[in-house]
């Protein structure tokens, strides 16, 4: 017998009776209500068989406390009090699920727990589309994708009738390095790109390669041709250019199990909101949903502000930044609730073999677990209207300035809201010299001599930055060197004292930050040139080195601990 079909003869699962007593530490046997349970206090109720309490390491021959009268544990009748919430959320809305695992560890009959929620979970092997670090090597992308795959009872009226999916709603989740912040990059579904080539894995363990697709929506990167969320992770990094750590993937049924496992999402609404074919109808002002209203509510588009997927997009991170609020201030800390959530939330999920057990995808949790809710920030990729297309647009493409800004943002890790850190009287002095050496006067174009050489992995660096700098910024003085002895990890620029004044020039062109200025002790003589050395960090000819140090003017950013009203 399996750990879901396990159970006392009267049907009752006991990964449901023996639950956290957070006033006590210990796990005690909490009956439902359906079951008649004796208590001192109750009259009238049936004596339930006597059970042993499961012992707990260190506590031994302690006994649990009775439930009283309204199903919380307690020496006597009166109803426990609260235990105080933390103070800190856990991100996004899988996360807070898999976190309830923390607490339902640790007991006798802790492997039940285990053996359950594991056997719900499904993992995909994708091969090298994962990039292979571990949880505490740096930051993290986990990409989540949200598909629109028919499944389950109520589904009908979603998605194409006999299609494998799409990815219908996808964010791309950067956690910092630090693991002080995160922000969720929503990827918009008529998104025009190229999809790359895609190597599956078959069931018979073969692999097929689904060729590359050109000029695009992104929603084909998945379920279409055969392609598996591997796909889609191969072609976010070709967009964006940062390596895939994890996928989590959930279909429709996931939004309406989710919410009814936490009581349901509170929203607010500017203006009525109907969609007669969803049968959504709902007020202005607050409301709570969940179950087949939440799903109605994030997939409905008709009555926004422009009837657009921007606007669905949208009004999704700000569900999601509610469920957020929901699970940090009425889900965490109580057992009861949390377990219901993990399991929901791991019978809705499939990731990659990577997390694809709870003990990973706990041990993932706990990684995020510290972000404060604060400083997780939601947002959509820059976009604007296909050129391509007639009057009527039904699709958009990459905005060519803000786009590279904040991918250059997350690749440099660099945060999405104002983050104090502690930083040391030591680190902030060699911070503020290195900055210094950017203050001065600036050579003209045409006084600058600078050899350039390529120390990163993009084929053709050197020579592409010299004819941009040729051609375009008036650097004539110029020479492709090929490529470096080795590999760097950074674009570095290396002078003399005399040369200062071109230095500081070139780093404007460039984009180079202050850390990538190399000054020499001895004056160059003569025809000296400077030496460039493009590093990991290039990402094209004209495109900054450093990334911006906020998000461009145009993106606008939903802040997860605020509440906003859908317009």
């Amino acid at each position: 017998m399996d750990a879901q079909s396990r159970g006392r003869a009267d049907g009752i699962d006991p990964a449901d009776q023996w639950v956290l007593n957070p006033q006590t530490g210990t796990y005690e046997l909490r009956l439902d209500d359906s079951v008649p349970r004796q208590d001192a206090g109750h009259r009238g109720a049936v004596p339930a068989p006597a059970r042993p309490a499961p012992s707990v390491p260190g506590q031994r021959g302690r006994r649990s406390a009775r439930p009283s009268e309204d199903g919380r544990t307690g020496g006597s009748g009166r109803r426990g009090r609260r235990t105080r919430k933390p103070a800190k959320s856990k991100a996004l809305m899988w996360t807070g699920g898999v976190l309830g695992l923390l607490l339902v560890g640790g007991s006798i009959g802790g492997y039940l727990l285990y053996d359950r929620l594991n056997g719900n979970l499904n993992a995909i092997d994708v091969g090298d589309a994962l990039s292979g670090r571990g949880l505490k090597d740096g930051p993290l992308n986990i990409l989540v994708i949200g598909t629109d795959k028919r499944t389950g009872k109520g589904n009908e009226g979603y998605g194409d009738k006999g299609s494998a999916g799409h990815a219908d709603t996808t964010f791309l989740f950067h956690v910092s390095a630090d693991r002080t912040n995160a922000t969720a990059i929503s990827i918009p579904r008529d998104l025009v790109i190229d999809i790359p080539e895609c190597p599956t894995k078959q069931p018979d363990g073969s692999t097929k390669v689904v060729p590359a697709q050109p000029a695009t929506r992104f929603n084909e990167s998945f379920g279409q041709q055969g392609r598996d969320p591997g796909c889609t992770m191969r072609t976010v990094k070709a967009i964006t250019g940062l390596p895939m750590d994890h996928f989590m993937m959930v279909d429709f049924n996931a939004v309406k199990t989710l919410t009814t496992a936490i009581g349901g999402v509170d929203i607010c609404l500017d203006k009525p909101m109907k969609d007669d074919e969803s049968e959504l109808d709902l007020a202005a002002g607050p409301h709570r949903v969940q179950g087949e209203q939440a799903l109605a509510f994030v997939r409905n588009r008709h009555g926004l502000q422009n009837d657009s997927d921007l606007d669905r997009i949208a009004v999704q991170q700000q569900f999601v930044a509610s469920m957020i609020r929901r699970m940090k201030n009425d889900v965490l800390g109580d057992p009861k609730a949390m377990f219901g959530l993990a399991d929901s939330m791991t019978k809705a999920l499939t990731v990659d073999t990577g997390i694809g057990d709870v003990p990973k995808l706990t041990a993932l949790a706990k990684e995020l677990g510290g972000i404060d809710v604060k400083n997780i920030s939601l947002m959509t990729v820059p976009v604007i209207d296909n050129p391509a297309e007639g009057p009527v647009k039904a699709t958009v493409v990459l905005n060519p300035v803000e786009a590279p800004q904040v991918f250059a943002m997350l690749a440099d890790d660099v945060s999405f809201t104002e983050v104090k850190k502690k930083e040391k009287k030591a680190e902030k002095a060699a911070e503020e010299k290195q900055k210094a050496l950017l203050k001065g006067e600036r050579a003209q174009p045409s006084e600058i001599r600078v050899d350039v050489y390529n120390g990163s992995s993009v084929n053709g660096a050197a020579q592409t930055t010299l004819g941009w700098l040729q051609t375009v910024k008036g650097v004539l003085k110029s020479a492709n060197k090929s490529n470096a002895p080795q590999k760097a990890a950074r674009t570095t620029l290396e002078y003399a004292p005399n040369q200062a004044d071109q230095a500081r020039a070139l780093a404007d062109m460039l984009g180079l930050p202050a850390s990538g200025l190399r000054p020499g002790t001895v004056d160059a003589e003569g025809l000296q040139a400077m030496t460039l050395t493009l590093g990991g960090d290039f990402k094209a000819a004209g495109t900054p080195i450093a990334a911006p140090a906020k998000a461009p003017a145009g993106v606008k950013k939903v802040e997860a601990d605020k509440q906003v009203c859908a317009r």
